[in-house]
């Protein structure tokens, strides 16, 4: 079944990316020349001095590092959350040169509540993403050349894509903030936390107080709260330590 999971992979990322943003930082206060620099990056504790770095509230120096995904199985209605946030680079599978016509269903993500009701709900959505098939092939056929430019209007928020995304580290810190609160829609918080525990291994200094405001004190979010800051909490510190036994 075309049915496709959430998977992300790390393509790339900074070498060493804490001892760049230190070198980075250390060039704002220190009259050292770059192999000084360099050398001190070499040598000092620069997840403490991180730490101290982003308590100060100097956090553009975490731009000099950056991380590359790959993203398959999410959905359309995903690309249009994730292209919100503007400071970071988007590849996607196009719908207009990439055909899917001729298949028995193209390739869809089920949002877990309507899987969560059984097997007849699964089915019943499996029909409507093939009834949205057929409609695609109807109108390849009708439009003939070029046809996927056009029939893909037909093709719902559900189809399936795949993207490679690019963030600095500083455009992450705000897309956990925001991505990994409870009150983010499933499926981009899903990907958020997924993103999360790939990169904070490499860079653990910068990604320490990473996630909604919950996490770092009171929730943000007022009368508007999940009331669930525990649970948020509780799924951080199991990530840390999965990466510490590891």
């Amino acid at each position: 079944m075309p049915e496709k999971r959430l998977h992300v992979t790390l393509i790339a990322h900074t070498p060493e990316p804490e001892k760049v943003i230190a070198m980075a930082s250390r060039t704002c206060y220190s009259a050292l020349d770059l192999d000084g620099l360099r050398d001190k990056a070499e040598t000092a504790d620069n997840a403490a001095y991180i730490r101290r770095v982003l308590a100060s509230g100097h956090a553009s120096v975490v731009e000099h590092a950056s991380f590359t995904f790959g993203i398959e199985g999410v959905s359309r209605t995903l690309l249009a959350q994730i292209t919100r946030h503007r400071l970071a680079s988007f590849s996607v599978q196009s719908q207009r040169y990439v055909s899917v016509a001729g298949q028995e269903v193209f390739d869809y993500v089920c949002p877990p509540r309507i899987r969560g009701l059984g097997p007849a709900a699964q089915e019943k959505y499996l029909a409507q993403m093939k009834t949205m098939q057929r409609w695609y092939d109807e109108w390849t056929e009708a439009l003939g050349e070029d046809a996927a430019e056009d029939a893909r209007f037909v093709l719902p928020g559900a189809a399936a894509t795949r993207m490679t995304v690019t963030m600095n580290a500083r455009e992450l810190l705000h897309f956990f903030s925001l991505r990994m609160c409870n009150r983010a829609q499933w499926e981009i918080r899903e990907l958020a936390w997924q993103m999360y525990a790939l990169v904070a291994p490499l860079a653990p200094a910068v990604f320490a107080d990473a996630g909604p405001g919950c996490v770092r004190g009171a929730c943000p979010e007022g009368k508007r709260s999940c009331g669930r800051a525990d649970e948020v909490r509780a799924r951080k510190a199991a990530c840390q330590e999965r990466r510490e036994k590891e």
